[in-house]
């Protein structure tokens, strides 16, 4: 009981003390959605064997895949029902994997890990593995 009464004490004491409130933890992830609303939905073009669309005429990696869109973006993944969004991001466990293993050609912006692969290659035409299936190391 004492022990009990004790704790009690000096949890109340430390709640109740200004300097115990002042110290916070706070970690932001700065990788947001892509930018873009589409007023109609954008031209696309299938990547040839497989049920993926990409659209080549916009200025993100945009895919279309069983009726939604991906589009992989400041290094994560994000997901919207449809053309007009919103946009919402979605762990690389969740991207169907024909999405992943879209080919980096059909990248409107290479990921960064393609391109540090491809300077180290010195243009011997190595173009690295989509970046989906390169976070589960499959490739």
């Amino acid at each position: 009981m004492r022990r009990t009464a004790f704790v009690l004490l000096t949890s109340a004491v430390c709640l109740a003390w200004p300097g115990a409130a002042g110290a916070q933890l706070s970690v932001n992830i700065n990788v947001g959605p892509p930018p873009v609303v589409f007023a109609a939905p954008p031209y696309v073009v299938a990547v040839p064997d497989t049920r993926v669309y990409y659209a080549p005429e916009v200025g993100i990696n945009l895919f279309v895949y069983e009726g939604r869109y991906y589009s992989f973006h400041d290094g994560g993944w994000f997901l919207a029902s449809t053309h007009h969004g919103p946009w919402v991001a979605l762990p690389v466990a969740r991207v169907p994997r024909p999405v992943l293993a879209v080919p980096v050609q059909y990248y409107r912006i290479p990921p960064e890990h393609v391109r540090t692969v491809e300077d180290e290659d010195h243009g011997r035409g190595h173009r690295g593995c989509p970046p989906g299936l390169a976070k589960q190391g499959r490739c």
